[in-house]
């Protein structure tokens, strides 16, 4: 069984800590599917076959080069064991029909959906300059974008309740189109028909920037305030 490895925490965004640690290419040895963010907050990244996506807050789409630094990613081999095909369904189905399928509450679960979407809603967070912000306060700093009839992908995770912190409890997904023209955060979806893919995952491999002093200097925040960031930010 595959493990999610990570680099960065949410904690270490909620506190504005968007400073790039991980080359992407270093963190595409770990794996040829995920979601993340560029140095600065600079958008939503996207992990797709190998190839790592940035939907960029002026609605457009291009590849990382294997040099760009990345604060924080989650990424996994992709070798999805388990499928379904999903009918009339909206965003807020898709963790109850994982319910459905499989016992995953306690542990990561890689989750793929495609097909063509009747509507998508996604956010993209504008690129933060130092001295950054925290988290909570990029949100007045976001684009929401919206397509219709759109053929494409959601990327994401799930991460039970005690991970919660390290990254985002529940389902954080990220989407892209089939014509890498439109994607980001995912915000909503509604779609007729779509194939749902789901891969657990057995363990974290958390892998933390020590080599950069910012990080290694910094206190974090507590849990009440690391709840209360997502929030203001969603």
């Amino acid at each position: 069984m595959a493990k999610l490895f990570q680099h960065g925490t949410l904690a270490m965004l909620v506190d504005g800590l968007f400073g790039g640690t991980l080359a992407a290419s270093d963190l595409l040895k770990h794996g040829d599917f995920g979601i993340g963010t560029a140095e600065g907050l600079n958008g939503e990244l996207i992990i797709l076959d190998g190839v790592p996506y940035q939907a960029l807050a002026d609605g457009t789409i291009r590849v990382i080069g294997d040099d760009e630094l990345l604060p924080f990613a989650n990424v996994n081999l992709a070798d999805f064991e388990g499928r379904a095909v999903l009918s009339d369904i909206e965003m807020k189905d898709v963790d109850a029909t994982l319910a459905k399928e499989l016992s995953y509450q306690n542990t990561f679960v890689a989750i793929k959906i495609s097909g063509t979407f009747r509507t998508v809603q996604t956010r993209v967070v504008k690129r933060q300059e130092r001295p950054y912000p925290t988290l909570s306060e990029t949100a007045s700093k976001q684009q929401v974008f919206n397509a219709e009839d759109v053929r494409g992908t959601v990327v994401g995770y799930y991460t039970p309740d005690l991970f919660h912190g390290a990254g985002v409890a529940g389902m954080h997904l990220h989407f892209i189109d089939d014509q890498h023209e439109f994607g980001g955060h995912l915000l909503d979806f509604k779609a007729d028909q779509v194939k749902l893919s789901w891969q657990l995952l057995d363990g974290l491999d958390l892998n933390l920037p020590i080599q950069d002093a910012e990080f290694m200097a910094h206190e974090a925040s507590d849990a009440e305030k690391i709840q209360q960031s997502i929030s203001e930010s969603e």
